[in-house]
């Protein structure tokens, strides 16, 4: 194999594919990346794989020569990062061991030589033979991903509530997570593809063709490859056997989908409320992050008093041993007052999530969930459950 190739076009797609590479591979080879040089295509594909979350992408390049190579994902990335901008020659030559390969790396600045395996041992993608093509526009998976993605478990023992829930609406998809303590559910509508448009009219009344739960690792890498396309663009996605697939012109994304039951979030979700307050988001936002200075050194819990008779909410941290904080701003106020208790952690995620200027919350005494919602913005709904404060 031997192909020549901008230094910044194998820098970008290297960084794409090595967040799939697996920090503790079961198999020597996991820790390679895949190299495909196409001489008909004269183009280059990288492929990473940790057995649950593969990421495929290509660019053009100068294939003298086609044939394929896997080469030590950190190792490679760590020296193209670090060469002058230019043009990269890569080479491959065959050494006794037959499972052994020598590749040769030219640039402008020297020449470097790593050893690497051959191509036989790399696992393959999943393929999605079957099933229909769904066309999903990347603003409303963007909104989705960045709208619930902080609201989901990092305990690998609820494996379930690691991912995020997805559920294709009439009118859009339905994002959800959530950890236990607090959950994120949106909404997003969007116009679909003609493929899933037809689709979805074949089936009125039927069962929703998405609702499953993806990992969260798969949903941030995939937020992370939409953030740079352009607006307008769609996403091909493929579901079947336990895979979910997602292409994007010369990307693509695939992962396993996550087993069980999700938790059945929609009846978690109050329907009335005795309590409401309408606030401005960054003006609470910036409140919480001052007091949070002085939650973090205790048990991260602030105090919220809602005063519907002065109009005013009251942040106070009380931290033994090191101080205290108490810092009151404007709010719309119904309903009687009520002092209540949050991880301010929990509180502040959402606050950041919501993309609105002014933010509602809803709530019926201090120990029941409490609703956080945009006023005026997108279908997002924010659960988080208080902490009983002692007294």
């Amino acid at each position: 194999m031997r192909l020549v190739c901008a230094q910044t076009d194998l820098n970008t797609h290297l960084s794409l594919v090595s967040r799939a590479v697996p920090s503790r591979p079961t198999h020597p080879v996991l820790a390679n990346v895949l190299l495909t040089a196409d001489v008909e295509a004269q183009q280059v594909s990288l492929t990473a794989f940790d057995l649950s979350l593969g990421i495929r992408t290509s660019f053009p390049a100068q294939v003298d020569v086609p044939g394929e190579m896997t080469l030590p994902a950190k190792l490679l990335n760590d020296i193209v990062s670090r060469l002058p901008s230019g043009e990269i020659t890569l080479e491959q030559t065959q050494t006794d061991a037959e499972a052994s390969i020598l590749a040769n790396l030219v640039s402008t600045s020297g020449r470097y030589q790593m050893r690497g395996m051959g191509a036989s041992d790399f696992p393959e993608l999943p393929a999605v033979e079957s099933g229909e093509v769904l066309q999903l526009p990347i603003e409303g998976l963007l909104e989705g991903c960045r709208g619930v993605l902080f609201a989901t478990s990092t305990d690998e023992s609820k494996q379930i509530l690691t991912g995020v829930h997805l559920t294709l609406q009439v009118d859009g998809l339905e994002f959800a997570a959530t950890d236990g303590h607090r959950l994120a559910v949106m909404q997003t509508v969007m116009e679909v593809g003609e493929e899933a448009s037809s689709s979805r009219t074949r089936k009125a009344g039927s069962k929703p063709e998405i609702n499953v739960t993806i990992p969260a690792k798969a949903l941030r890498e995939l937020e992370r490859m939409l953030s740079f396309c352009q607006a307008g663009t769609t996403v091909a996605v493929q579901l079947n056997l336990g895979q979910v697939v997602f292409e994007l012109g010369n990307q693509c994304l695939t992962s396993r989908l996550l087993e069980g039951q999700y938790p059945n979030y929609n009846q978690l979700i109050p329907r009335q409320f005795g309590r409401q307050m309408t606030i401005e988001r960054r003006l609470f936002l910036g409140a919480l992050e001052r007091i949070a200075v002085l939650a973090d050194q205790k048990n991260n819990v602030v105090k919220l008093s809602l005063d519907a008779e002065n109009q005013e909410l009251t942040l106070s941290v009380e931290a033994q041993d090191v101080g205290s904080g108490r810092e009151t701003i404007p709010a719309q106020i119904s309903g009687e007052t009520v002092d209540i208790a949050f991880n301010v952690k929990y509180l502040a995620e959402g606050l950041k999530a919501i993309e609105t200027s002014e933010v509602q919350m809803q709530l019926n005494t201090a120990t029941s969930p409490v609703i956080v919602t945009p006023v005026g913005g997108g279908k997002m709904t924010y659960l988080v459950m208080p902490v009983q404060i002692r007294s």
